[in-house]
């Protein structure tokens, strides 16, 4: 297995770039997972390195090899997609050894190589029935098995969840990682969903419109996140922002009752607005009125979420455990330790640090 580098990776239609010069190392046997919104160009990145997308300019290197110009079958990738893309009248052994068999390779070592993957993704007891005889997460496995019989250098996975329903979108989740651990390839995974991002990531690319936004483990990323956008696409539900003002070397915020926030990181001038970020967990629903009011609470069992609007127009989310109920449309107030809080300016962005 071997490792995959981007210098100044470039793709252009035309005259519209939708990649920016993107520098990234994903290093031998990591798990490396491409997230954003849509649009932002994931997919089209891991197509880039999947050869199935020419690179405008740049440089992609698979290990030692630089490939940018290569022909896909050149470049030691394997693809699933989200799509499974099985042949119906095959049966999975069939399915999963067809590009050996196409290719030439003896028929006991296609047997060998079908035997192996299927050995790892526990196919053994469907090897001789047809895709239409499967659900959707055996038709994923099978997919992801024919992958493997290749012995690709590198895996590429673009968004094979999305049409599975949500118990065996876990499932495969679940399958994927313990893939990983078993034959420890370097594996690059495109999703939207940022809750498979930290599940699965040893490393997350957090990308928009094109351009790299922060780059880490899935913790750094939530912990210490770069801007305001990282800090809001990371995690689940996403952080809170309430609007603030610099005044007297704190931040004073309209929305809490002008409650003013004491911090050591260094604030812009006097005046300036700034972004004050709470993850769900970090407030609590206190009593009081500061013109907040609980417009639903979502009940999920040990845990529950308290959505409530601010008299400013900004919407928070509150995680809440318990049992204690407070009716819908009661006035409350907010509390929150301020070594939880994170702080952004509001014109670049940027996390204040």
């Amino acid at each position: 297995m071997t490792g995959v580098t981007l210098s100044k990776a470039v793709k252009k239609y035309g005259d519209v770039q939708v990649i920016h010069n993107i520098d990234l190392t994903i290093e031998d046997g990591e798990f490396c997972v491409f997230v954003g919104p849509s649009g932002c160009g994931k997919s089209t990145l891991l197509r880039m390195i999947a050869g199935l997308e020419a690179t405008t300019d740049g440089q992609i290197n698979i290990g030692s090899r630089d490939v940018t110009h290569s022909d896909p079958s050149e470049r030691g990738v394997a693809m699933v997609f989200q799509t499974y893309a099985l042949y119906p009248h095959m049966t999975v052994e069939e399915n999963m050894g067809f590009g050996l068999k196409m290719n030439g390779h003896p028929k006991a070592e296609v047997k060998e190589k079908v035997s192996e993957a299927s050995r790892i993704l526990q196919l053994d007891a469907y090897l001789k029935r047809k895709p239409k005889a499967l659900s959707g997460g055996q038709r994923q496995r099978v997919a992801i098995g024919r992958a493997i019989v290749r012995g690709p250098e590198v895996f590429l996975f673009d968004e094979p969840l999305s049409n599975l329903d949500a118990e065996l979108r876990v499932d495969m989740r679940v399958e994927i990682a313990r893939l990983h651990k078993e034959i420890g390839a370097t594996m690059i995974y495109v999703t939207h969903d940022q809750v498979e991002a930290m599940t699965l990531a040893d490393k997350i690319v957090v990308l928009r419109a094109g351009h790299v936004e922060q780059v880490g483990s899935p913790m750094d990323l939530y912990q210490d996140p770069d801007n305001k956008f990282v800090a809001g696409f990371i995690g689940s539900p996403a952080m809170n922002f309430l609007n603030g003002v610099v005044e007297n070397g704190g931040v004073t915020i309209a929305a809490l009752g002008g409650r003013r926030v004491e911090t050591s990181v260094t604030l812009p001038p006097e005046g300036s607005a700034v972004y004050l970020g709470l993850r769900p967990q970090h407030l609590t629903v206190v009593p009081g009125d500061h013109g907040i009011r609980l417009d639903l609470r979502e009940r999920l069992g040990g845990v529950s979420y308290d959505y409530l609007m601010t008299p400013t127009g900004e919407k928070i989310i509150v995680e809440t455990r318990g049992d204690e109920a407070i009716a819908e449309g009661t006035a409350v107030a907010l509390d929150f330790a301020e070594a939880d809080a994170f702080f952004f300016d509001a014109k670049t962005e940027q996390r204040l640090r």
